[in-house]
């Protein structure tokens, strides 16, 4: 599935306003109402949208939950996989950080950690690494998103892709049972993998909420993951497979 500038588009307003008219679409991208049909067709296809008469709404299930509701789920079990992974991170280290509360919980365990580079297109990341003076921080240009301080796009896909850090923290919206790591936002997935690519060490920070639900979006596997840390055991078979593939599983 490779969505195009518009199709991506498409969803982001989809997922912000509940549903698009194929006329307003039409106008905002200067197009021919038929290619908007042939777009929305195609996310229908591919189960993004649900067609409705005279455009598309979004499909239940592939919405997360809102920011403020997840950033209080879970809170102790965060804190702890945070102080986990933050223990694991040496300083003198280059890193990179993608969006999630987790990895915002992360950012608060490295505020005594010197002379690191936090590289994120996160801003609640960088606005509480702001408090640690041995901290370089680096953020991204792009598409901000008011609802969780994020930033995504093309423009913050290449502004990854200039540097090779010694350490990614990658946080997720759902883990599957064969290993899959998945979310809900296409423009944030081709960050987070660009987050993976230019990282020596991967490492995945999800509590046990994450394991069987479901997202549409394919980010990575667990075998391209050095370490995930996590609250409570994974299930047996994907432990086995974490195990094949050399994936350390480390329980707060």
């Amino acid at each position: 599935m490779a969505l195009s500038f518009r199709q991506s588009e498409i969803v982001e307003i989809a997922r912000a306003d509940g549903r698009v008219v194929v006329e307003d679409l039409a106008l905002r991208f200067d197009v021919a109402l038929q290619t908007i049909r042939r777009d929305l067709a195609e996310l229908a296809d591919w189960g993004l949208l649900d067609r409705v008469h005279g455009g598309a709404v979004l499909r239940t299930g592939v919405t997360n939950l809102g920011y403020d509701k997840r950033r209080n789920m879970n809170e102790a079990a965060k804190a702890a996989i945070a102080k986990a992974c933050a223990g694991a991170i040496s300083e003198n280290c280059s890193i990179m950080m993608n969006l999630g509360t987790t990895t915002e919980a992360v950012a608060r365990e490295l505020l005594l950690h010197r002379n690191i580079t936090v590289i994120t297109n996160n801003m609640n990341v960088a606005n509480i690494l702001v408090a640690n003076p041995g901290c370089e921080i680096m953020v991204a240009g792009g598409a901000f998103r008011r609802s969780d301080g994020g930033l995504v796009g093309e423009l913050t896909t290449l502004f990854f892709e200039q540097f090779k850090v010694d350490y990614a923290i990658i946080g997720i919206s759902a883990l599957d049972v064969d290993g899959d790591l998945l979310d809900f936002d296409l423009a944030e997935v081709r960050v987070s993998k660009t987050i993976i690519r230019q990282a020596r060490r991967v490492f995945l920070v999800c509590d046990h909420s994450k394991l069987g639900r479901s997202a549409p979006a394919r980010l990575a596997s667990l075998s391209e993951v050095s370490e995930v840390f996590t609250d409570k055991p994974l299930p047996k078979d994907l432990a086995r497979l974490c195990d094949e593939w050399g994936t350390k599983i480390n329980c707060s």
